[in-house]
């Protein structure tokens, strides 16, 4: 979650910082302090479909979050040590999202964290040969030979980048290639996309919020085996002002809930076609809130629709 939500989740985040603190999450010494495990056991990972390689649930989105021109101002090399130390694997950026990509590769390089990252970016521009422009810069600040998933952002020229993104995965400069939005009215022309390419990954927002992906497309890309990933998980912090001063629902604690962000990435992640969410934030409270909605129980059918009826009455 963004920095300048911060106001606007206290209330739901006091709480989960208490019972994430009494469990031994709270940032210990050196950014790279080894990290103790949640109770419950370790964080949720999920399969994806073109490999059955084992995946994170939660990720971290770096859109607004990581675009600063100086981090060592900022708690940024703390939140991707910690993100690191807690199960953490996808970082997802793109070209569109200012210093955001040199930002993640400088300090996955300082920290000496490549190895443990899934690295995730986009392309997000017209033409072949543009496009491989872009992404080469993309490959340099985020200063890797290899990428483990290439995007393209918002469907862009779509036709003319996805063959380029097959010919590097085939040559083994990606890993995994995939497309993606963030509005429900391109999800006629994303089916359209999946049913005809049929990409490793596709990325889309989904929330309380913006339940839409769940009618046609989940059950699509279920279907096709293509993994998914959820941006917009809290509508852009929507979700925090809809909540704003209202106690947790104490019904929350029978999926192992604490904060109103583990609600609504609860919701997200009981969902089985996702695969991982990607919740920005450039504050460390709130990644180790957000990366404890992978511990525990998730909710059920009937606790599912309980929690659309509660923000239904907000």
């Amino acid at each position: 979650m963004k920095a300048g939500n911060q106001d606007s989740a206290a209330v739901g985040r006091r709480a989960a910082l208490k019972t994430i603190a009494a469990g031994g999450l709270a940032l210990a010494g050196s950014a790279l302090a080894a990290a103790p495990a949640i109770p419950g056991g370790g964080p949720l990972r999920r399969p994806i479909p073109a490999s059955g390689e084992l995946i994170a649930a939660v990720g971290l989105g770096t859109y607004d979050s990581f675009d600063v021109a100086d981090p060592a101002s900022t708690d940024l090399e703390q939140v991707l040590a910690r993100f690191v130390a807690l199960g953490g694997q996808m970082v997802d950026s793109s070209p569109m999202y200012g210093n955001a990509e040199s930002v993640v590769g400088n300090l996955a390089a300082t920290l000496r964290l490549r190895d443990r990252l899934f690295l995730a970016t986009k392309v997000w521009t017209h033409g072949r040969a543009e496009g491989i422009r872009q992404m080469e810069t993309s490959f340099s600040r985020l200063r890797t030979q290899r990428l483990e998933l290439m995007q393209v952002h918002n469907l862009v020229d779509w036709q003319v980048q996805l063959p380029t993104l097959r010919e590097w995965k085939q040559h083994g400069r990606l890993r995994y290639y995939g497309v993606t939005h963030y509005h429900e009215g391109a999800y006629h022309e994303l089916e359209t996309v999946l049913r005809a390419a049929r990409p490793d990954f596709v990325q889309l927002n989904y929330s309380l919020a913006e339940p839409a992906a769940a009618v046609r497309m989940l059950p699509l890309a279920r279907d096709l085996g293509i993994a998914v990933i959820i941006n917009r998980p809290f509508a852009k912090a929507s979700l925090f002002g809809r909540v704003r001063g209202k106690p947790l629902p104490e019904w929350a604690a029978e999926f192992d809930c604490v904060s109103w962000a583990q609600f609504f990435l609860k919701f997200i992640l009981a969902e089985p076609a996702v695969t991982c969410v990607i919740p920005a934030t450039g504050k460390v409270h709130h990644l180790e809130d957000n990366l404890a909605a992978a511990q525990g129980r998730l909710p059920d059918a009937q606790q599912r629709a309980r929690m659309r009826e509660t923000l239904a009455r907000l």
